[in-house]
């Protein structure tokens, strides 16, 4: 029965993107947990559906526009968080609600919301296409490539911001390259998860692995297990059950965290 479901290219399809960004998700959301940025992915998903209206009334590309919106506001969260004229929970509110409110006006001028909106707010796998698996694959190693080349310096930042202004390592430009990845992986996601739930996908397996309390790489080895049997599972149950895929993977992940958090100190 399982050999059959990949008879269907939609299917498999989805899992190729899903699997993607199940592997990108933890390696940004643990910097984010980290170091208390875990709304920035909920604001920048909001954004994104700004630049998903905007894709759909002029007839370009969603995922493509919600990508330079969500690249946009991540520079304008960054350099409103370091004029220090507002809190850095200020300025994700103020992206937050302007970009909910731009979605919502251009929504009303495209006359409102259709099938196509549906699956980008709640994410469908019937939905990827092959030029989305290229573009998720192609975004997903620019996001590696980056990690690999900034990954002591976020390391360093990450747990001493201060300590490492001091050494001189370029503490602005590492929280810019953060940000903007974070931006980038929330693009990415959208096909699978959703503009709703893409919060839940870089967050909650993270959170999930720091409950073990185990050394940095190896949270990092348990977020990446526990992302992508959340999202395979969820693809899986979706399918045979007729359900949302979005929401299906959050359960599970949820599911996850719950039993990780009762159990995972026996």
């Amino acid at each position: 029965m399982l050999a059959n479901i990949f008879q269907y290219s939609f299917i498999v399809r989805g899992l190729e993107a899903g699997i993607i960004v199940a592997i990108i998700a933890p390696l940004i959301g643990i910097f984010l947990v980290l170091k208390r940025y875990s709304l920035i992915a909920d604001t920048l998903s909001h954004v994104s559906l700004a630049g998903i209206a905007i894709g759909l009334l002029l007839g370009i590309n969603p995922v493509l526009t919600a990508l330079a919106a969500a690249v946009v506001a991540s520079l304008g969260i960054e350099r409103l968080r370091t004029s220090k004229k507002v809190y850095g929970e200020s300025a994700l509110a103020l992206f937050l609600s302007g970009s909910l409110a731009l979605a919502v006006v251009i929504l009303s001028l495209a006359h409102g919301f259709n099938a196509n909106l549906f699956g980008y707010l709640f994410g469908s796998i019937v939905t990827v296409t092959d030029s989305d698996v290229w573009t998720i694959l192609t975004l997903a190693l620019l996001v590696i490539l980056t990690l690999g080349i900034f990954y002591k310096a976020l390391v360093y930042v990450t747990f001493d911001e201060e300590a490492a202004k001091v050494s001189g390592v370029p503490v602005r430009l590492v929280n810019t390259v953060l940000i903007i990845l974070a931006a980038l992986t929330v693009a990415l996601a959208i096909p699978i998860v959703g503009v709703l739930l893409i919060a839940a996908l870089i967050v909650i397996p993270v959170v999930t692995a720091l409950q073990l309390k185990k050394s940095f790489l190896v949270s990092i080895v348990y977020a990446e297990i526990f992302s992508i049997l959340s999202v395979v599972a969820g693809i899986l149950v979706s399918f045979y059950g007729n359900l949302a895929t979005g929401g299906t993977i959050v359960l599970i992940m949820l599911a996850i965290f719950t039993g990780v958090f009762i159990f995972g100190k026996k």
